[in-house]
């Protein structure tokens, strides 16, 4: 199967006529990407671009040779302008299947939200996924018989529709994930593609002509991840940004409930309103079994007020016990923290607080703390595959 894309942005495209934000500044050259559309084999033709048959002609093909095409969106208004020759466009029924002339199987997959995805098959038997934009497929088989070989999909906008194929089996290890329908909510050059990479996706720019089933190295997800940042900087939606589209997450909350204080009931249920609906949410600070055993990504946040509770359980506030005992006992329960971080086989990912870049503390207890934050964070950083530090919503890479 040869998949062109002919386009791979929103249908308004990218940058957005008239549009004055950052993105769509950034957005030009090599960066611009018109409405999302895709050819197959030269034979399909999957939704419809003002300028299709250039683009087509930009990416070295034709249109000449096609012999379906076929909406994802709803059209209510006027007739689609179609180029000269091409046959009319429309959209089959769900769970409805075509075989067209060339041999190729298309079956129209149901979805969430108004709009069509198409399931098709090459003569060959390479199997393509495509989802229409802001959407995700409804009533999936809970084992898919066997993977999708690429999936084009709207990974920004809907990164649980990512989640729900890779639970369902639909996209394993070997489906090659292809962003399209790239709006101007989505970041633009690198932090895209890291973002992608860290859900095991990547974009790629108009014209790409792909091959299904072809070996190529896929982007490698960071198994364990540490996003450090100071006070409202971002660090926990980036956190969460990073398992948004992993079938299962369990969110380890480490700071608990608290008793009469409405501030920070009102912080913990902003979290969850976040989370997607699927993830689990364990209340604890005994991170060690956690990471000793099996099961699905972990999110941990976050790693200071780990430390707090650690910090209450051996005295360490206390000058005279801090000195005869506290110091002691805290450096053996990080160790056996950074220990199991160093052996886990889940996924992790961590939140934590940078406090040593702003006002000294005033009091001991407060400059202990600090210091202790620091060398948990190092020692915790020196562990993971991946490094980030949020700044002003911006995340910076310091490893991997």
């Amino acid at each position: 199967m040869e998949l062109t894309l002919l386009g791979t942005g929103s249908p308004l495209g990218l940058p957005r006529p008239d549009c004055p934000c950052a993105v769509c500044a950034r957005s030009r050259g090599t960066r611009a990407r018109a409405a999302t559309a895709l050819l197959v084999d030269g034979a399909l033709l999957l939704d419809l671009t003002p300028g299709a048959a250039l683009a087509a002609a930009r990416a070295g093909r034709s249109l000449v040779g096609v012999r379906q095409v076929l909406l994802t969106a709803p059209h209510d208004g006027p007739p689609v302008e179609l180029p000269a020759g091409l046959p009319p466009a429309g959209r089959v029924p769900d769970g409805r299947e075509l075989t067209l002339i060339s041999g190729h199987r298309v079956r129209a997959v149901p979805m969430d939200s108004p709009g069509t995805g198409y399931e098709v098959v090459s003569p060959d038997g390479e199997r393509l996924l495509y989802l229409p934009r802001g959407g995700a497929p409804a009533g999936l088989a809970e084992n898919h018989q066997e993977p999708y070989d690429l999936v084009a999909a709207d990974v920004t906008g809907r990164p649980d529709a990512l989640a729900r194929l890779r639970a369902s089996g639909a996209v394993g290890p070997g489906t090659e994930v292809i962003a399209v329908h790239l709006d101007h909510d989505a970041p633009a050059g690198a932090e895209l593609d890291r973002r992608l990479a860290a859900a095991g996706a990547r974009a790629v720019p108009d014209g790409t002509v792909l091959y299904p089933g072809e070996y190529h190295e896929l982007p490698e997800v960071p198994r364990r991840t540490l996003v450090t940042g100071g006070a409202r900087s971002g660090k926990s939606v980036e956190a969460e940004r990073r398992l948004e589209t992993f079938p299962e997450v369990v969110y380890v909350a480490t700071g608990g409930t608290r008793e009469g204080d409405p501030e920070w009931a009102e912080r913990v249920g902003l979290h969850r309103e976040r989370r997607p609906g699927s993830w689990r949410t364990a209340e604890t600070t005994d991170l060690v079994p956690l990471l000793d055993g099996e099961g699905p990504a972990l999110l941990v946040d976050c790693l200071s007020l780990w430390l707090t509770d650690a910090m209450d359980r051996v005295g360490a506030w206390d000058d005279d016990t801090w000195a005869e005992s506290g110091r002691a006992a805290l450096r053996e329960r990080t160790a056996e923290l950074v220990a199991a971080v160093r052996a886990t086989r889940r996924t992790v990912v961590a939140v934590t607080n940078e406090v040593g870049s702003g006002v000294v503390p005033a009091t001991a207890a407060g400059r202990r703390f600090r210091d202790e934050l620091g060398r948990l964070n190092a020692a915790f950083a020196e562990e993971c595959e991946q490094v980030v530090l949020v700044v002003a919503g911006q995340p910076l890479v310091l490893r991997g």
